[in-house]
């Protein structure tokens, strides 16, 4: 990033933080981007910020049927066994059920009592575990990042329209919606979003935006709820859709090629007129 570069992306970073972002920014960062003001990394970054209040948190969480937590009667002992085992930092708490969540779990607060053994008896997890944060499903991603930045949590329990546990959102979820999946050294390096396969099928990324794959296939995919062509998908199943299910849309069949609860990772997209033959 070059000193222009760089300020132009501070300056509009800012504006975007302060929330002073309508179409009028938007149409100011792919300026930018066109005439090479700023890097295309750069101006998808500020363009993911903008598009985050276009997003609710029910589209980014972990659902509820997949939230790895722990009964309130569960030991010490069977607690850091999940956290070892899952790698979570922070393990919700329930009572009864999955809609009774009660508190968070931090590990650095298991490892301060594992580290004393045999000094004195051992407190319960009530005596340890933290208060919750509750935050409405349909709250947006751009409030939500700011109210972790604001009471400096990385843990929200969403909560449906009836008050039951709808999913759970962290702060890395949120991140990855503007810097993209987070890695590390050992993930192999991120392959294109979209790919032209030799067979008439293009290979999809889940993040692939709606505007991107419209010009692609020559067909008109808009929503007002969702950017993306996962969060399109969804939309239009009302869930996450599993591998192998698929959906015809204007002439293309889009199968779902790899998923899981959170969201679409890969489609197969297949032109229902493609003759092979002619295209030999």
């Amino acid at each position: 990033m070059d000193d222009d570069s760089g300020s132009l992306f501070s300056a509009l970073l800012g504006k975007l933080f302060r929330k002073d972002h309508d179409s009028e920014v938007e149409n100011f960062i792919l300026e930018a981007r066109k005439d090479g003001e700023l890097q295309g990394e750069e101006a998808s970054m500020l363009l993911n910020v903008l598009r985050l209040s276009r997003k609710q948190v029910r589209e980014i969480m972990i659902p509820r049927t997949d939230i790895v937590c722990a009964e309130i009667t569960d030991s010490i002992e069977d607690v850091s066994e999940l956290i070892a085992s899952r790698g979570h930092s922070r393990i919700p708490i329930y009572r009864e059920n999955r809609d009774g969540i009660i508190g968070i779990v931090h590990a650095k607060d298991l490892l301060r009592i594992l580290a004393k053994p045999g000094k004195g008896e051992r407190p319960e997890l009530p005596q340890i575990m933290r208060t919750p944060l509750f935050i409405p499903d349909t709250k947006n991603v751009y409030d939500m990042l700011q109210v972790f930045r604001t009471n400096k949590i990385h843990l929200a329990i969403a909560l449906d329209e009836y008050g039951g546990t709808s999913g759970l959102v962290t702060f890395e979820d949120v991140l990855e919606e503007i810097v993209g999946e987070i890695e590390d050294e050992y993930d192999s390096p991120r392959p294109d979003e979209i790919q032209i396969l030799g067979d008439g099928t293009i290979l999809i990324s889940g993040r692939t935006p709606l505007d991107e794959l419209s010009d692609q296939l020559k067909v008109d995919l808009v929503s007002e709820q969702v950017e993306t062509i996962s969060g399109y998908l969804c939309e239009l199943a009302g869930r996450v859709p599993e591998a192998k299910e698929f959906f015809t849309i204007d002439g293309h069949t889009l199968t779902i090629k790899e998923a899981d609860a959170k969201q679409i990772h890969w489609i197969l997209a297949r032109n229902n007129s493609f003759d092979p033959e002619k295209n030999s």
